[in-house]
């Protein structure tokens, strides 16, 4: 998938994922695609209520391994 910028959360557990989530996004534009690299299990659940609170869509979720991937496209 095409994105357009890329956040390393590796490592980290909820909320940080979220948070910098929200913090790259607010630098972004409208319609661009972020790609979340996280190893938090609970960053699916949590993604996809955060982007239903906020707008956002939640594009998709790859997994590989112990690395998930999650895309969301800014509202």
């Amino acid at each position: 998938m095409k994105t357009d910028k890329s956040l390393d959360c590796y490592g980290l557990f909820c909320p940080m994922p979220i948070i910098k989530a929200a913090e790259k996004l607010k630098e972004m534009a409208s319609g661009e695609i972020l790609e979340i690299i996280s190893t938090d299990e609970g960053i699916e659940r949590d993604m996809l209520a955060w982007c239903e609170m906020t707008g956002n869509e939640f594009i998709n979720i790859e997994r590989e391994n112990d690395i998930i991937k999650v895309y969301v496209r800014k509202k």
